[in-house]
C-alpha cells in the first residue's frame, strides 16, 4: 500500500510538467472519458468529470464477447468474482453480494437467495450500456449499496428497426432474441423478447456427480415514450421473466447420500414509469413510480424425506422525485424524497401465509461545485427512516482534480448502511434435499435450537451460538482514490486504491450440531471486519486494429477482532503436519473466506480498419481463496482448506456483412478448467456459432423508395 502512495505523490510532482506542456492529442482513450454515465451521481455526468470509480461496458464490448447472460460479462471485469453459491452472485471490493446492488434502468431488482441475485436472470440481448460504480454508495441508493452499483441500461433509441440474433452452442444451449422498435407521431415503442434454453449442467454443493441442469428461460420487455413537446415526456417499461429449471440431483453431506428429482420455477415482474419536465434551462424534474413481483418455487422429490417445497414471494414498491438544480455554471444541485415498501410471504419463514413486511421513507441532497475548471467537488447526503430500524444518515465527499489532459486524480469518502433483511432475521429452513442441514434467522435461532436439546436432539454448540443475539444494522466507511494516466498517447493507466471498514458485518456461521451430524446455521454480526487493496487497468493501443487490456486486484480482508488476536499471540491455536498443537502466527492469518488475495484479466482485440472482421481473446485469473475451516479453531488459516487457483480462456470472432448481417463463433473456458466442489457451475470446454440480421439499412432504402 505504501508503495502506492509513493506513485500517488510521484504522479502530484509532475503537475508542473505536465501543465506547461499544450493539450495533449485525443486518443480513443480520451474519448471515452467523454462518454456520458448516470449512476455515479445519479443524472447526466461525462465519465471523465465523474469524481468516484466507474466502469462503463458498451454495447459493442458486450456483443463482441458473445456474453449471453450478466454473469458472462461481469466476470470479465477487473475487481469481480461471481461467486457460485445460489446462483451466480457478485463479490464487489472482496463484499459478498448482498452489498451491491443490481439495478435495471435505474431501478432495483428482487428476489435474492441467501443474499445472493442470480446474475443468470437477466439476458443482455437489449442492453445498451452496464454502469459499475465501486465503493459506498448508499449517500445516493440507500441499503444494499455498500460495496457499490451495477447499473444495467436497456437501449431505449426508439429508432425503426428490426434486429434478430440466433446462437446455438455445446449442450444444446440455444439463445435467441427478437427487438423491435418504431415511431408513430409523438409516440415510440420497443419491444425485446429473448428465449434461452440449455441441457447444460451443475454441480451442486456436496454434489458427487455432475448432473444435467436443463434450464428454460424467457425473457420480454416493451418500453415506450410519448413526448408531447421538448419540455415532457412519459416513459414506461414492463419486463417479465420466467424461468424454469429441472433438477436431479444426488448430493453427500455428512455420509448421507440423497437423490432429489424435481423442478424449480422462477417469475420476475418489473413494471415503471417516468414523468420528466423541464422547468427552465436549470430546473429539471422527474417522478417514477416503480413496482416488481418475484415469485420463485422449487419442489423435489427426495430418498430420504420423501419431499421438498420451498416457496418465496416478494413484492417491491417505490415512490420517487428527484429534481436538479444548475444553480449556476459552476454549481448542480440534486434533491429527491420517496417511499418504498416491502412484503415477503415465504415457506422459509415459518409459515408462507405469514407475511413480513418492512417500509422506509428517505431523502437525498447532493451538490456538484467546480469553483475552477480543474477542480470538481461533490458532497452528498442521504436520510432514510426505517419502520423496522433506526433512522439512518449516510454521507459522501468526492474530489476529483485534472493537472492536465494527462493526469486526472480523484478521491472519495462515502459511508454505507444495510440494514438486516427478512432471511437474516426470520428464516427457519432445512434443506432435505442437501444432508438437511439448518438455516435459522437471528430472532428464531435461539428459542428453536433450545426446543431441539430439550428434546435431546443437540450433539453441541458451537463457539458463535453465544454470539447469538438481535441483529444490529451494518455500517461502512469506504475510502477510494486514484488517478487517470495517459504517459502515451496511445496508453492509459487508471489506478484505485479503496478501504472498507465494516462495523457489524453480518455473516451466517455454524451455531449447532444435531446427534445427526447435521449442522444448524444462523447469523451474527461480526463486530468489525475490512476490506483493502489496489486495482489497476491497462489499456494500450498496440497497432490502429490491436488494443490490449489489462486489468489486476490486490485484496486484504479480515475480522478484526481475530486479526488483533492472531498478533497477540496468544489466542488462537492449530496443529502442524506432525498434528501437534502450535499457536498461530500473524503470517498464518488468511482473513475472511472465499476471496482471492489476486485476481486479474488480460484482453486481446482485433478488429479490421473496415470493422468487418473482429476476434478477441480474454483471459480470467483468480488465485487460490480458503473455502473450508479445516483445523476447526473458528478463523481461517494456512492449515485450511483451499479451492484451486485458475485461468479461463475465452475466444470470439466473427465478420460483419453489408446487408446487416453479422456471423460469430467461439470458444469458452478454452483451458477446459474445472472444479467441481467450488466451481459448480462453472462448465468444462464449449463452443457456439451464432448469427445476427440487423434490418435497419434495408428498411431505410425501403422508405426512399
Amino acid at each position: 500500500m505504501k508503495g502506492i502512495v509513493y506513485i500517488v505523490l510521484l504522479l502530484c510532482c509532475c503537475k508542473n510538467a505536465f501543465s506547461q506542456e499544450k493539450s495533449f492529442p485525443d486518443s480513443i482513450f480520451q474519448k471515452s472519458l467523454q462518454e456520458v454515465v448516470v449512476t455515479a451521481t445519479r443524472n447526466e455526468r461525462k465519465l471523465g468529470n465523474v469524481a468516484v470509480p466507474v466502469t462503463v461496458i458498451n454495447q459493442k464490448t458486450i456483443r463482441q464477447a458473445a456474453s449471453l447472460r450478466l454473469k458472462d460479462i461481469l466476470q470479465e471485469q477487473a475487481g469481480l468474482f461471481i461467486t457460485n453459491g445460489f446462483g451466480a452472485g457478485v463479490q464487489m471490493q472482496g463484499l459478498n453480494p448482498d452489498y451491491t446492488l443490481i439495478l435495471i434502468d435505474g431501478e432495483p431488482l428482487i428476489g435474492r437467495t441467501s443474499g445472493v441475485l442470480d446474475l443468470n436472470r437477466i439476458s443482455v440481448g437489449n442492453i445498451k450500456k452496464i454502469e459499475i460504480v465501486k465503493g459506498p454508495s448508499s449517500s445516493l441508493y440507500g441499503s444494499e449499496a455498500m460495496a457499490g452499483v451495477i447499473n444495467i441500461i436497456t437501449d431505449k433509441s426508439f429508432q425503426p428497426n428490426v434486429e434478430v440474433g440466433l446462437r446455438y452452442g455445446t449442450y444444446k444451449t440455444f439463445d435467441g432474441n427478437l427487438t423491435a422498435s418504431t415511431r408513430i407521431g409523438k409516440f415510440s415503442v420497443q419491444a425485446f423478447l429473448n428465449q434461452y434454453n440449455t441441457d447444460g449442467y451443475s454441480i451442486r454443493p456436496y454434489s458427487v456427480e455432475r448432473t444435467s441442469l436443463p434450464i428454460s428461460r424467457s425473457t420480454a420487455q416493451i418500453q415506450m415514450q410519448y413526448r408531447w413537446n421538448e419540455k415532457t415526456a412519459l416513459n414506461a417499461s414492463v419486463r417479465y421473466n420466467y424461468e424454469h429449471i429441472k433438477n436431479e440431483l444426488t448430493i453427500s453431506n455428512n455420509g448421507q447420500t440423497v437423490n432429489s428429482s424435481g423442478r424449480e420455477i422462477n417469475k420476475d415482474l418489473n413494471v415503471s414509469a417516468a414523468l420528466t419536465h423541464r422547468f427552465s434551462k436549470s430546473v429539471f424534474n422527474s417522478l417514477r413510480l416503480y413496482g416488481t413481483r418475484f415469485e420463485g418455487s422449487q419442489k423435489l422429490t427426495t430418498t430420504n424425506a420423501g419431499g421438498y417445497d420451498d416457496y418465496f414471494l416478494q413484492h417491491f414498491m417505490r415512490a420517487e422525485n428527484q429534481t436538479d438544480f444548475q444553480v449556476s455554471k459552476q454549481i448542480n444541485i440534486t434533491t429527491g424524497i420517496g417511499y418504498q415498501q416491502e412484503k415477503v410471504r415465504s415457506s422459509r419463514y415459518d409459515d408462507k401465509n405469514s407475511q413480513k413486511e418492512n417500509s422506509v421513507g428517505y431523502g437525498y441532497f447532493q451538490t456538484e461545485w467546480s469553483p475552477y475548471q480543474k477542480l470538481s467537488l461533490i458532497a452528498g447526503l442521504r436520510y432514510d427512516a426505517n419502520k423496522v430500524y433506526a433512522a439512518a444518515f449516510s454521507p459522501k465527499i468526492a474530489a476529483k482534480y485534472a493537472f492536465s489532459d494527462r493526469l486526472q486524480l480523484r478521491a472519495s469518502y462515502g459511508k454505507g448502511f444495510k440494514a438486516p433483511d427478512f432471511r437474516q432475521l426470520y428464516l427457519n429452513f432445512t434443506n432435505s434435499s442437501a444432508g438437511s442441514y439448518s438455516v435459522y434467522g437471528a430472532l428464531e435461532a435461539g428459542s428453536t435450537i433450545a426446543q431441539l436439546d430439550a428434546a435431546g436432539l443437540i450433539k453441541q454448540y458451537e463457539n458463535d451460538f453465544y454470539a447469538l443475539q438481535n441483529l444490529r444494522p451494518e455500517y461502512s466507511n469506504g475510502f477510494n482514490a486514484g488517478f487517470t494516466f495517459f504517459p502515451l498517447k496511445k496508453l492509459q493507466w487508471q489506478l484505485n486504491i479503496f478501504r472498507n471498514d465494516i462495523k457489524d458485518l453480518i455473516e451466517s456461521r455454524l451455531v449447532a450440531t444435531r446427534i445427526d451430524n447435521t449442522q444448524i446455521y444462523s447469523y451474527i454480526n461480526v463486530k468489525q471486519a475490512f476490506t483493502q487493496g489496489i486495482e489497476s487497468n491497462i489499456s494500450f493501443l498496440i497497432h490502429p486494429c490491436w488494443t490490449i487490456n489489462a486489468g489486476y486486484q490486490f485484496l486484504q480482508t479480515a475480522d478484526k477482532d481475530e486479526w488483533q488476536k492472531v498478533k497477540a499471540g496468544n489466542y488462537y491455536y492449530t496443529r502442524d503436519a506432525n498434528n501437534n498443537t502450535r499457536l498461530l502466527s500473524r503470517k498464518d492469518y488468511i482473513g475472511l473466506p472465499n476471496r482471492s488475495k489476486h485476481m486479474g484479466n488480460f484482453k486481446i482485440g482485433f478488429e479490421a480498419p473496415n470493422a468487418r472482421w473482429f476476434a478477441n481473446m480474454r483471459a480470467l485469473y483468480r488465485n487460490k481463496w480458503v473455502v473450508f475451516d479445516k483445523d476447526g479453531n473458528g478463523i481461517y488459516n494456512r492449515q485450511d482448506e483451499f479451492a484451486d487457483g485458475f485461468v479461463q480462456l475465452n475466444l470470439s470472432a466473427g465478420y460483419q456483412l453489408k446487408n446487416g448481417l453479422r456471423f460469430q463463433a467461439g470458444t469458452d473456458n478454452a483451458l477446459n478448467y474445472t472444479d467441481a466442489a467450488n466451481l459448480p457451475n462453472a462448465p468444462g470446454r464449449t463452443f457456439f456459432a451464432g448469427v445476427n440480421w440487423n434490418f435497419k439499412k434495408q428498411s431505410s432504402n425501403n422508405i426512399k423508395k
